[in-house]
């Protein structure tokens, strides 16, 4: 109710805001002592109908929710014409500025109210004819471009075999509930930067507070687009961006001190331009749900365990094996037509120094399909034992394969402050929830006030990919805010590898 409410209120401001302009044109119009109609929500607009001459029905399409605004900025333009304003400039403010232009337009002297007959006396030249075409396409294509669907191409191989690179895929952004762009004022149908440069695509003039219309949890499983939290801050230089993020570079840089590292980043700005984004423009990432608000995960050889329960993989997962095998000749065919290995790229399978010995890049059903058919003396998952990944604490010795355990956090949930947690949760505490937060002489300070406990005010979430020793995911930056999530990867509807992959058209997304 609180969504429908805020979409009324939304709706009511449209047709109420240019009354006074509307009352003026009333009065034009022969209204006379009648212009107070201009006055009533809706049917203001239902006057105007009657007086351009135009469909009265239009004014019930006002109360579809999102499209209804812009038929209201439609029902303007046609009401303006009526009054000899004909010009593409004069439609734009009527549509986009009514509270302004309609009480300019009111008091001027010169404008006069011409009739039906006089306005549909005007005739659009084709330039002017391709233009509004033009704005309609682009006005719905944004608009189911952020409320209904979005569409998405796989850029690397951290969700394969569930998803290969050059899927292209359709978004859902009911799934969830659609997000109000942060930055409204934007360029249409790219991202964050304008083609063919390095310019911001939108403009921060106006920033909108986080808002979802019908917001719905995103559950355990699902394979989710979202804004990569650690992109509010990038290196804008080619090998950078969100390849090597501005957190990850400052550890680099530093010899794993941040702060010296942040040095050299900051004195070095040619080298290392800096740019700050809003939420809605960090960089767009797909990975798998494994965690969702309050769970506790923990990572042990790869098995990711939620709230103690071993969490199947995903069938089409794939992740780096041993292999020995009895000593057969490995065909390039066979090995793909039955594993899905590809035996001539060092990506799927590589020899190592040990006769008979391979590691090979496997689906959890080939893996399974190779047990069953006895083909290896012996196959075994690679365990990654480095040490490189969230919280970069040297309290706590995780690895990419051996992981936590970690308490998720959500809402209203409540966490005593420890040596332990103030590295997993310090970002999350000052970044996403907006506090000074910091650690001083074994005390803790939230805005400067000593405490030890914090209760976090939102959702977050666990994202891994499915390729799990080739994947960028929340084991390398942490949790993922529930006001960073994009929709639900729902459909398949193209797939690209020299030519069309026909097998993948069409493929729900599991």
């Amino acid at each position: 109710m609180h969504q429908v409410l805020v979409l009324l209120i939304i709706q009511l401001a449209l047709v109420l805001l240019p009354a006074p302009g509307l009352y003026a044109l009333f009065k034009k119009a022969g209204l006379g002592s009648k212009s107070w109609k201009a006055f009533i929500p809706f049917y203001n607009t239902w006057i105007m109908q009657h007086l351009a001459g135009r469909p009265t029905h239009w004014v019930f399409w006002q109360f579809v929710p999102v499209m209804g605004w812009f038929i209201t900025m439609g029902l303007f333009v046609e009401f303006v014409k009526t009054f000899g304003k004909f010009h593409l400039w004069q439609h734009a403010l009527a549509a986009l500025l009514p509270m302004i232009y309609l009480p300019a337009i009111g008091v001027d002297a010169k404008t006069k109210y011409i009739g039906v007959v006089a306005a549909g006396k005007y005739k659009k030249g084709r330039a002017r004819e391709w233009v509004d075409a033009a704005v309609f396409a682009v006005v719905a294509a944004t608009l189911i471009r952020t409320f209904v669907f979005e569409a998405y191409v796989i850029p690397s191989g951290s969700m394969e075999k569930s998803l290969l690179v050059n899927d292209y895929l359709f978004v859902s952004k009911f799934a969830y509930g659609p997000r109000i762009p942060v930055t409204p004022l934007s360029f249409p149908f790219v991202h964050n930067t304008l083609p063919l440069g390095e310019r911001k695509s939108y403009l921060e003039w106006i920033k909108l507070p986080y808002i979802r219309w019908f917001p719905s949890p995103v559950k355990r499983g699902d394979v989710v687009v979202f804004n990569l939290p650690v992109g509010d801050t990038v290196i804008n230089a080619p090998d950078y961006q969100s390849q090597i993020t501005y957190y990850q570079a400052m550890r680099d840089l530093g010899n794993g001190n941040v702060d010296s590292g942040r040095e050299v980043i900051l004195n070095n700005s040619d080298k290392y331009p800096i740019v700050l984004r809003p939420i809605d423009k960090e960089e767009n990432y797909i990975k798998r749900c494994v965690g969702i608000p309050g769970d506790t995960l923990q990572i042990k050889d790869q098995v990711v365990s939620i709230n103690g329960t071993p969490q199947p993989l995903p069938p089409e997962s794939e992740t780096w094996y041993v292999v020995k095998t009895k000593g057969q000749d490995l065909d390039e065919d066979p090995m793909k037509e039955q594993y899905d290995v590809d035996i001539s790229k060092d990506e799927e399978f590589r020899q190592t120094e040990r006769p008979n010995v391979y590691r090979m890049l496997l689906e959890q059903q080939a893996y399974q399909k190779m047990l069953q058919n006895q083909f290896a003396d012996s196959i075994g998952p690679v365990i990654d034992s480095a040490y490189s990944v969230y919280p970069y604490s040297p309290l706590c010795h995780w690895t990419i394969d051996n992981f936590g355990p970690i308490v998720i956090p959500k809402t209203d949930m409540t966490v005593t402050l420890t040596p332990e947690n103030y590295a997993i949760y310090e970002r999350v505490i000052r970044t996403y929830e907006g506090n000074d937060f910091e650690e001083k002489d074994g005390k803790y300070y939230l805005n400067g006030k000593a405490v030890t406990r914090y209760t976090f005010k939102a959702n977050y979430y666990w994202m891994m990919g499915d390729n799990r020793h080739d994947s960028q995911d929340a084991r390398f930056w942490g949790f993922v805010p529930e006001d960073h999530i994009v929709g639900k990867a729902s459909l398949i509807w193209m797939s690209w590898d020299k030519g069309i992959r026909w097998s993948r058209l069409f493929k729900l997304i599991r």
